[in-house]
């Protein structure tokens, strides 16, 4: 079955989606943690509290210039993240997929260790670790059909 992966154009829709919810994610903490803006979850609901936040920021603002780049090269169709290359359409996509894995067997582990949140406790991290992982899977799968012969 063809999904039409190998038009970028196709694809820059869903990647620019995955992009505008990771950063509102991104906004929403940053509100919480910098303006204590109450109308939003508190920071224990958006922070797992792995990365300290001085440097999670950071690193976060430059997940984002990545994922424009590579959102607006799907626009163009065409640059270093359309052009179709092996590394992407491999260790990119398994990447992916391990990420995805491991983010989703995340959510039983935090239900077991912390029952008392119940359902939707402390995972906004992990729902936008899925946001992340859709959009390299979404990109590893391009390279893919565009690599089959």
């Amino acid at each position: 079955m063809h999904l039409g992966l190998d038009q970028p154009r196709q694809l820059a829709p869903l990647l620019w989606a995955l992009l505008g919810l990771f950063v509102l994610r991104v906004a929403g903490q940053a509100l919480v943690a910098f303006f204590q803006v109450e109308f939003l979850p508190p920071m224990q609901e958006w922070y797992s509290g792995l990365l300290p936040y001085e440097y999670l920021l950071p690193s976060q603002v430059s997940i984002i210039a990545l994922m424009v780049k590579i959102c607006v090269d799907f626009t163009r169709a065409r640059g270093i993240f359309v052009a179709p290359r092996r590394f992407f359409a491999v260790y990119w996509l398994y990447f992916g997929y391990f990420y995805l894995a491991v983010m989703v067997a995340r959510y039983p582990v935090q239900m077991y260790f912390h029952p008392e949140v119940c359902w939707f406790g402390g995972t906004i991290p992990i729902f936008f670790h899925w946001v992340l992982a859709a959009f390299v899977i979404t990109v590893g799968l391009h390279h893919r059909q565009r690599l089959r012969p």
